[in-house]
């Protein structure tokens, strides 16, 4: 078998969904391509701010009014993932992304009424706990 060039450089093989500071929500691209987020246009959210979950609805319906752009490489066949820049979201529920910000496994589930989400619980991470450079400490 002849040698074939590795060419997904750049390429993040994360199943998760990610909190950026920038007040974006991402979707790597493992996570884009095994939920065929290519065929979608929108992202509806959803919020349970008693468990803080977020759900996602991916969606090409032009109906809906409160809908988020999914932008990014995936959606325009490259492969490297794709997101929506949520800011209204974390303001609308006073939510810093600097205390929530990282990598989430989502769950899909159905929600009756709604429909299949995949489902983040966001972790509010303490304010004393993310130093100047934005990591955080992990108690030792």
């Amino acid at each position: 078998m002849p040698f074939i060039k590795f060419e997904n450089t750049n390429r993040r093989y994360e199943n998760r969904i990610t909190v950026t500071k920038n007040y974006n929500f991402g979707f790597p691209s493992k996570f884009f391509d095994d939920s065929h987020l290519e065929l979608y246009k929108y992202v509806v959210l959803y919020f349970n701010p008693e468990t803080l979950e977020v759900g996602f609805q991916f969606s090409n319906s032009e109906d809906e009014k409160h809908k988020f752009k999914l932008f990014g490489a995936g959606t325009n066949g490259k492969g490297y993932g794709g997101n929506i820049v949520a800011t209204s979201f974390f303001k609308n529920y006073n939510i810093d992304p600097k205390l929530v910000h990282g990598r989430y496994t989502p769950e899909k589930t159905v929600i009756e009424g709604i429909g299949e989400l995949f489902v983040i619980k966001l972790i509010i991470k303490k304010a004393a706990d993310v130093t100047v450079s934005g990591e955080v400490q992990q108690p030792t």
